[in-house]
């Protein structure tokens, strides 16, 4: 396909960019608005999140999973740990950086934040077909993946 063929593309994919922007800076608006419902800010609801999806990590993994700074994703993990929504345990495979992972009470907290915001895209999805959604997927993990060499700490 010759440059020029692929111009439309090129320009589409800039309004995916220019969409990304605001649709993520008010997600995170709209998690802070609901976080004295749970109490949790959005920097907490991640690690809360990853935590639930991928099982208990290193605060260095969920740093490189999110692209986030180990810092920033340090300080949300004392403030979980503080509240008791995560714990240490020993970790098998080093023996300095301990895995975190959810207590019940932090399960019970992220459970609720996620059904929450699932009955808010229930009535938002109910006219995008799967074949849409997993378009929008492909699309974002490629724009993704274009920006996996960026240092985030």
């Amino acid at each position: 396909m010759s440059e020029a063929a692929r111009q439309p593309v090129t320009d589409r994919l800039t309004e995916v960019f220019d969409l990304v922007g605001p649709l993520h800076r008010r997600a995170q608006r709209k998690v802070e608005q609901d976080a004295p419902i749970e109490g949790l800010s959005v920097g907490v609801r991640a690690v809360l999140n990853m935590l639930r999806d991928l099982g208990p990590m290193t605060v260095p993994q969920m740093g490189r999973a999110q692209a986030l700074s180990r810092q920033f994703v340090q300080r949300m993990t004392n403030d979980a740990m503080a509240r008791g929504l995560v714990e240490t345990v020993p970790n098998p495979a080093h023996k300095r950086s301990s895995l975190i992972r959810l207590t019940g009470k932090g399960r019970a907290a992220i459970d609720a934040v996620i059904a929450r915001e699932r009955a808010v895209l229930r009535q938002v999805g109910a006219d995008l077909t799967e074949a849409e959604v997993d378009a929008c997927l492909r699309v974002l993990s490629r724009l993704l993946r274009l920006l996996d060499d960026v240092d985030v700490d």
